[in-house]
């Protein structure tokens, strides 16, 4: 009779239902695909804010111990900080222009632009006015961080336009990379910076396209997401070698 598989003493809690599908979350995603770019075995499971060491999603719970029931894990916040402590760092140009100017895009249409769909979702497993209530708070801090970034001091063509600019940046270079790729007669997938293996850059990447694709509520990043073909294939390739347990976006 087999021995049973141990239990993975890496837990990423990603803030979700631990179903087999993406989440909405970029900075999830990337955390998850270079947990299995790497790969470093995990559980996953949802986890919440308020447990969170800095209170924030994702967070992990790494045991060490050759018995885990001798010792609490160690808990690690922050996706790029957990990256650095499991995994070794590597290129942050791509990661800068989606962490810093994209991310804050997609919060302001989540948020701001379709605040009650936002809302409804994520806090749906709240009572009404204790959801609204939440809601109200969220959209405060939101607002507020939106404002001091830059974000929220668009207008709405001007946020379109700078959206479509960032998109096509990621797509030039993917559609440099995938050149490279099938010239070089490769079948599997193809990466950010036209190497042989992933960087720092791919996980980031795929993270945020993953995003994109599985949140409802932000229907204008979806649509510019979706309007590059090459873009959508980085992402089904990726997706397929190394989630292919997991649910993947409608075509």
């Amino acid at each position: 009779m087999a021995s049973p598989k141990p239990t993975p003493a890496l837990t990423l809690f990603r803030g979700f239902p631990a179903t087999n599908r993406h989440v909405p979350s970029p900075f999830v995603n990337k955390l998850e695909a270079r947990l299995r770019m790497g790969g470093l075995p995990y559980r996953i499971d949802s986890g919440l804010p308020m447990k969170a060491p800095r209170g924030k999603i994702p967070y992990v719970e790494l045991n060490t111990s050759p018995d885990p029931s001798a010792s609490s894990p160690e808990q690690l916040a922050d996706s790029a900080l957990i990256t650095r402590r499991l995994v070794e760092d590597g290129d942050g140009g791509m990661r800068a222009l989606l962490e810093d100017k994209v991310y804050f895009y997609q919060v302001r249409e989540r948020w701001v632009d379709n605040y009650y769909a936002m809302r409804d979702s994520v806090l749906g497993f709240m009572p009404y006015p204790v959801r609204v209530l939440v809601g109200l708070l969220a959209y405060r801090n939101v607002t507020a961080t939106l404002q001091g970034q830059g974000a929220l001091r668009y207008t709405g063509e001007e946020m379109a336009a700078l959206r479509l600019e960032a998109w096509e940046g990621v797509n030039a270079m993917l559609v440099e990379s995938r050149s490279k790729a099938l010239a070089a007669g490769s079948e599997g997938p193809f990466w950010v910076l036209g190497g042989e293996r992933p960087t720092e850059a791919d996980p980031t990447v795929f993270g945020f396209v993953a995003a994109a694709l599985a949140c409802e509520q932000a229907p204008a990043t979806e649509k510019v997401v979706r309007s590059f073909p090459v873009v959508m294939e980085y992402a089904k390739r990726i997706h397929d070698q190394y989630f292919s347990d997991y649910e993947c976006w409608q075509d």
